[in-house]
């Protein structure tokens, strides 16, 4: 019963002749409300989300987007340390345990994250793309778009990274994660997950709009000081 949770043929039910299985709706669920309380800057987004990442790198392994599989992995490793991180905010300020501040980086660090993104989705590209090869036992397919799924990957971690240091730039890297996605996903047969980037998106937009306000505010000095939501 547990493992025919987890196999992508175990389906829940269809929407206009589409399969949906128990795994990938699930697994948006979760991964919707950790977006959600994400724009919100809500601490909760972090345990929600390591839940909707481990079933999204389970559903990903099934069809073939390894680069996506190995995202997941560091989507746990960076959920446990951003849960972490922005506790200890909470707790510095008992008084004021509401949200996190949010701040900016400067030009030159938006560049080298820039370049950073562009380097790091090539290596990984030819990477994904070899790894049938390298080890057929493990990774037995070849991989689906490999350089696409690649750059979708490397930004996403870090708009992750951003995300976990309350940068407001996480957002503009989510939106590009975000628009990519909805279409590789669509095209790979997942419509349900394409569904969700695309409300994703829209949360992105929300995201970004509630952060920006936050880091441009006086009302309080943007430091790595102020709390979060718990």
């Amino acid at each position: 019963m547990v493992y025919a949770f987890f196999s992508v043929n175990t389906i829940a039910f269809e929407i206009l002749g589409y399969p949906i299985s128990w795994l990938e709706l699930v697994g948006t669920i979760f991964n919707f409300v950790c977006v959600v309380l994400a724009a919100r800057r809500n601490i909760w987004n972090w345990p929600v989300g390591l839940v909707g990442v481990a079933l999204f790198g389970i559903l990903f392994y099934q069809i073939n987007l390894y680069a996506d599989v190995f995202e997941q992995v560091y989507y746990l490793i960076t959920g446990i340390t951003g849960w972490y991180l922005w506790s200890q905010v909470g707790k510095r300020d008992k008084d004021t345990e509401t949200t996190v501040r949010i701040t900016t980086n400067t030009q030159i660090q938006n560049l080298y994250w820039l370049v950073g993104i562009a380097a790091t989705s090539v290596f990984t590209g030819w990477l994904t793309s070899n790894l049938h090869l390298w080890a057929p036992a493990f990774f037995p397919e070849p991989a689906s778009l490999p350089y696409l799924d690649a750059a979708t990957t490397m930004t996403a971690f870090a708009a992750q990274f951003l995300m976990m240091r309350r940068k407001l730039e996480s957002w503009y890297l989510w939106l590009a994660v975000d628009i990519v996605a909805v279409g590789l996903y669509w095209y790979k047969g997942v419509p349900f997950v394409a569904l969700l980037y695309f409300l994703f998106l829209c949360n992105a937009c929300y995201g970004w709009w509630t952060w920006r306000a936050n880091a441009l505010s006086k009302e309080e000095p943007a430091s790595e000081e102020q709390p979060c939501t718990v």
